[in-house]
């Protein structure tokens, strides 16, 4: 699964993090390698998307202690502009609108601030179709009356255009149909074998690893990562939840 070579890799050592001074991350060791799918499982409050806000810098989290290194980088000593300069890439559990921003006009800035070219018109569409977005919500303000598999959609666009080094995804699976889901997997799929894409994939459901295959899997309850494993331990995690004393389902039909 993984590509060969080195690369950047992303290194999380001994994380801790607070939320309105309560410790919610209380020490994740997680190392994502280049080309490499890892997904992280977890029952609600336990840490996940508190963890891809803490590696995206989002304001109102405090930093206890620990270290998060891109390619060699301090990620925790950059604001969240410099952060995804480096090649960090948070697609939001909730992604946020941008009223009176096109999204077009949006990934031309950001393509700019990156000191690249922007797309040419068609090959925006083209990227578009992948994904399987409307090419007239190409133009519209950045989520403004998307539907959530929109969003979704949307969301896999920019980290196709913006081609960054790590990709972590919060629950990208939410709000997609199973058409959807396959679209936007399997241009992440694509985007791992392109240009050596690292992926941390935060997901409840077995379904998104069904299409998008991790190789490696890490379950996290209360704040600290409990078990690593390959791609089965999602098998015995849908078998058998996460204990007694956090029966999440984690098949969207239990």
């Amino acid at each position: 699964m993984s590509a060969a070579g080195g690369g950047p890799r992303l290194v999380v050592r001994d994380l801790r993090a607070a939320v309105a001074g309560r410790e919610v991350l209380a020490g994740i060791d997680l190392e994502v390698g280049a080309g490499e799918i890892h997904a992280l499982m977890g029952p609600n409050g336990s840490g996940k998307s508190t963890l891809s806000n803490v590696l995206m810098g989002k304001p109102g989290y405090e930093v206890l202690g620990g270290s998060v290194t891109l390619d060699g980088v301090d990620l925790l000593a950059l604001p969240t502009w410099q952060r995804a300069r480096h090649g960090l890439f948070l697609a939001s559990q909730y992604p946020v609108e941008v009223p009176g921003v096109g999204l077009d006009q949006t990934l031309g800035a950001a393509l700019s601030g990156l000191g690249r070219p922007a797309l040419a018109p068609g090959d925006l569409t083209a990227e578009a179709a992948r994904v399987g977005l409307g090419v007239a919500l190409l133009e519209r303000a950045v989520n403004v009356d998307l539907s959530g598999g929109e969003r979704k959609r949307s969301e896999t666009l920019q980290l196709a255009v913006l081609r960054p080094s790590v990709a972590v995804l919060d629950e990208l699976d939410s709000g997609l149909d199973v058409d959807g889901l396959r679209a936007v997997a399997r241009r992440v799929r694509q985007a791992v074998d392109e240009w050596g894409l690292s992926v941390l994939a935060i997901t409840h459901y077995r379904r998104l690893l069904t299409e998008l295959p991790p190789d490696a899997i890490h379950v996290l309850v209360g704040g600290r990562i409990v078990r690593s494993g390959g791609p089965e331990l999602s098998e015995e995690l849908e078998r058998t939840g996460y204990g007694p004393d956090t029966p999440v389902p984690l098949s969207e039909t239990g």
